[in-house]
């Protein structure tokens, strides 16, 4: 699809430093993405083993197709594994993946490698040997997933699940702004929607962080967000027929508010939480008070 260009020669030139200083805000978090080059290769052995299989009878081409089915499913699995390890890195507070695709990507690897192998040298040595290799090497080349939860120390684990279900469904809700805002072919439009997309995240973190948020944060998790949702589809269905200004500066202004909002409630639960803190450190400092305990700071 095409998509209007702005720049300092553009017709709306006027306006394009401000939009270039709020679109450069969306690059401040980006990442690279976690499938990468290395991962999208491991698709490339099956296909060539299904080709070469054809000629090889009846036998031989089954084999073949169930190794590289086998190939093709491990690297599959290997992308959600890479996308989830990501996640979970990017995280504070984050559980282990449910089933471990990395290791599983890497034991399809072998077998698919073991099929290969006795397809051409029939017996159990060779299949092993190569099987293994082929598993070993995987394992070694993308790792393993993360085992363990992460700063779940404390963490009530049934509020942990709402909070996981309502960042789900407001994630949800960003995708498809994403991908509306996409059809009105404007490239500043679309930054300014990503720019959205890190405060409303910045907003996730911290209740991720702090399950206790998640009520005081509810509304912008769901209401908020799919009126967000509603109103940039059916921006980026007007804007794309007709082009109209007007509108553009509506949604934009309508952006620039919601911006503002989740940044405040986000400075606010923090405030709060802070101000958790200080209470807890006083209480504490009161009790050893009453027990005696005396702490002394050396003054530098």
């Amino acid at each position: 699809m095409a998509q209007r260009y702005g720049g300092k020669y553009s017709p709306d030139a006027k306006g394009s430093s401000t939009a270039k200083d709020r679109a450069s805000g969306s690059f401040q978090r980006a990442t690279v993405d976690p499938v990468g080059a290395r991962s999208n290769i491991l698709f490339i052995p099956p296909i060539i083993l299904a080709f070469t299989s054809i000629n090889d009878g009846a036998l031989g081409l089954g084999l073949g197709l169930i190794g590289a089915g086998a190939l093709l499913l491990g690297a599959w699995l290997l992308r959600g594994g890479l996308t989830a390890e990501a996640a979970y890195n990017a995280r504070k507070v984050s559980r282990r993946p449910a089933f471990p695709r990395k290791i599983g990507a890497a034991v399809l690897a072998g077998i698919g490698t073991g099929i290969a192998a006795f397809a051409n040298e029939p017996g159990l040595i060779a299949p092993i040997i190569y099987g293994t290799a082929a598993t070993v090497l995987h394992l070694g080349a993308f790792g393993i997933d993360p085992m363990r939860d992460k700063g779940m120390e404390g963490v009530d684990t049934f509020q942990q699940d709402r909070v996981a279900r309502a960042i789900d469904e407001a994630e949800a809700h960003l995708a498809a702004m994403r991908d509306a805002i996409k059809r009105s072919g404007d490239r500043q439009m679309i930054a300014r929607v990503e720019k959205f997309e890190l405060t409303a995240k910045d907003l996730f973190r911290t209740v991720e962080e702090d399950p206790r948020d998640l009520t005081a944060a509810r509304k912008y998790l769901s209401v908020y967000l799919m009126g967000a949702r509603d109103a940039t589809i059916k921006f980026a269905d007007v804007y794309a027929r007709t082009g109209d200004t007007q509108a553009r500066t509506d949604f934009e202004a309508l952006l620039d508010d919601l911006e503002l909002n989740f940044s405040a409630r986000t400075r606010k639960m923090l405030m709060d939480d802070r101000s958790d803190l200080t209470v807890e450190i006083d209480v504490l400092r009161d009790r050893l008070k009453r027990e005696g305990v005396r702490i002394d700071r050396d003054v530098t």
